[in-house]
């Protein structure tokens, strides 16, 4: 028998608009983009932020073409799961600071998008397997949270006033492939729609090689399908979830 620390409970989805940021093109798509696809069909909006073009994430294409391509494979993803506003923040691939810039530039996100909820991924030093995170991802996540923090006030980032940007309280982030997901959705009927939206990323994807993160079907199932089984459904996607 499980023990109930082995459940998801369910993500409260009583919400109408939602702001995903992440580090790079693929982070979403990597899981989280059927669960997107799951609550466009919903009739929910989502719109895209990515720190960074992913232009150092394609080993053998230099920067300058890696950038605007993988924005474009990005966009494609995208559309695919039901989300037509993507935004570059433009700090450099690889070597994303956590600090004030980038905690300004999320927080001008949130005040200009207004979400209910904010959607980023793993800010943790590991993965449930205990395999080290990357450095950009933390510094991104962690950044989110303090991000939308600095939204809801309006003596943080004084600047934002001046481009006519009120605070904003978005309460709750979504934190997806964290090592403490206590929640999920079922995302059975739109898995599909999460591989497609992985596929769309086809040049990193075949820049990866023999990786085991290259096959999206595959990769995806070892994913969604664990979390599935946490959720009594064939597929899920788990989400820690914080409230501030």
């Amino acid at each position: 028998m499980s023990h109930p620390s082995d459940r998801l409970d369910t993500v409260d989805e009583s919400w109408s608009r939602a702001l995903a940021v992440v580090a790079h093109p693929d982070d979403l798509e990597y899981g989280t983009a059927a669960a997107v696809a799951r609550w466009t069909r919903q009739g929910k909006k989502v719109v895209y932020c990515l720190a960074t073009s992913g232009e150092a994430g394609i080993d053998a294409i230099e920067p300058e073409e890696a950038g605007p391509l993988r924005e474009a494979e990005e966009r494609a993803g995208a559309a695919l799961v039901g989300v037509d506003e993507v935004e570059f923040l433009g700090h450099p691939d690889g070597v994303i600071e956590y600090g004030l810039d980038l905690r300004r530039d999320i927080a001008r996100a949130v005040r200009r998008h207004r979400p209910d909820v904010v959607i980023t991924g793993n800010h943790h030093d590991t993965w449930a397997p205990g395999a080290p995170n990357q450095a950009d991802h933390i510094a991104v996540g962690r950044a989110v949270i303090d991000g939308v923090r600095d939204a809801a006030n309006r003596w943080v980032f004084r600047e934002l006033l001046d481009e006519g940007l009120p605070p904003w309280r978005a309460g709750r982030v979504l934190v997806a492939s964290s090592p403490l997901a206590a929640h999920g959705v079922d995302v059975t009927d739109t898995f599909a729609d999460g591989v497609a939206s992985l596929r769309a990323h086809a040049e990193y994807l075949r820049g990866l090689g023999e990786n085991a993160m290259a096959d999206p079907e595959e990769f995806l199932a070892s994913i969604a399908g664990p979390a599935g089984t946490r959720l009594g459904v064939r597929y899920g996607v788990a989400f820690e979830v914080i409230d501030l």
